[in-house]
């Protein structure tokens, strides 16, 4: 079952899933990760492109360390990989973790796309869905004859039974939304406004997919947080978090749209606009959970917690602890709300409760 067809009616919380915010490096800090997504039964543990220990060799070391959860990469670049290949290593970690898995791509940085292919994608949205329609054919058992722009392959692999992959697109903005819409199982947002969620993305994604007759893709929405504490400053957590995305014009474009005032020229100013509009999530358990279930009235079907903010400055144990209290508050607000109906669900994966 595709990310997409899990989608939960509306009245629920979204699945919680976990972000390990670095590059995989320190594995038994990621293998500490992992240990919590199995001990409150998230949906997974995501992580993005890693260029020290690569993502999927962390996630496969995991596995080997007997921590089998489902995983998801949020996002692997496709500069870095031929579609081949980036479907035999999403097939490896569904087999090696015996569960379903999340491959998200995006193209990344022009800059990183040039200094490895000689030039940028002209046109990135045409990038990922070659990309994605190649990585789908070859996961789905078909011998794969494509002649596109930027992706050529006439090419199979061999077929043995395994856990699903639903593909996933990093989205920023409408037009990349409308291309995930079209190609995507997942859209894989960061740092954007629920506001920008519900009123621009979840309508593009809707397009997209109208336009091939498809189902609406699911929306993984990872929220930077942080629970308020004595002593802490929510903007040097939000700017020890995401100092490098607020000084890529990419990013400042997308908050800009969504109506924060943010200059990539001044990072530490956006930091400040990411607290006070409610992007960089910071407050009381409950607060935090009231911002969370504002995600899921956007449209997000999952929502990636990313304590990076308090990782980066405080370590493993306060990032983890905000983690558990923040899951905790929600456990809490679905009992509260037990007469209601169902209203919480921390993943879709009854083995791991």
């Amino acid at each position: 079952m595709t990310v997409a067809a899990q989608e939960a009616p509306m009245t629920r919380t979204p699945p919680l899933s976990l972000m390990y915010p670095l590059m995989a490096y320190d594995l038994d800090h990621l293998t500490a990760f992992g240990e919590v997504v199995r001990e409150l039964s998230l949906e997974r543990l995501y992580m993005g492109q890693s260029v020290l220990v690569d993502t999927h060799h962390a996630f496969a070391h995991l596995a080997g360390r007997g921590i089998r959860v489902p995983v998801g990469t949020s996002v692997a670049l496709t500069a870095l990989r031929h579609p081949l290949d980036a479907a035999i290593q999403a097939r490896s970690l569904a087999l090696l973790t015996g569960a379903d898995v999340v491959a998200g791509y995006s193209t990344g940085d022009p800059a990183f796309v040039t200094a490895l292919r000689g030039a940028p994608y002209d046109s990135p949205r045409t990038a990922v869905a070659e990309y994605l329609t190649v990585v789908r054919g070859l996961l789905d058992g078909e011998s794969v004859d494509f002649q596109g722009r930027y992706v050529r392959v006439d090419e199979g692999l061999p077929q043995v039974p395994h856990p699903p992959v639903s593909l996933g697109v990093g989205v920023l903005r409408p037009r990349m939304a409308y291309t995930a819409g079209q190609v995507a199982d997942v859209a894989i947002t960061l740092l954007t406004p629920a506001t920008h969620l519900r009123d621009r993305i979840v309508p593009a994604l809707a397009r997209g997919a109208a336009s091939r007759d498809r189902a609406v893709p699911g929306v993984t929405s990872i929220v930077p947080c942080a629970v308020r504490r004595p002593g802490r400053d929510p903007r040097r957590l939000a700017f020890a978090a995401h100092e490098l995305h607020l000084g890529g014009e990419h990013y400042a474009a997308m908050l800009r749209l969504a109506g924060l005032d943010v200059d990539a020229a001044d990072p530490w100013a956006g930091a400040g606009v990411l607290v006070e509009g409610g992007v960089f999530a910071y407050g009381t358990p409950d607060e935090l959970a009231d911002q969370l279930t504002g995600y899921r009235e956007a449209g997000a079907t999952e929502i990636a917690l990313s304590c990076a903010g308090v990782l980066l400055t405080e370590g493993l144990d306060a990032a983890l602890a905000d983690v558990r209290a923040i899951v905790g508050a929600m456990q809490d607000r679905a009992v509260r709300r037990a007469d209601e109906g169902p209203g919480f669900c921390t993943s879709s994966h009854p083995e791991l409760s």
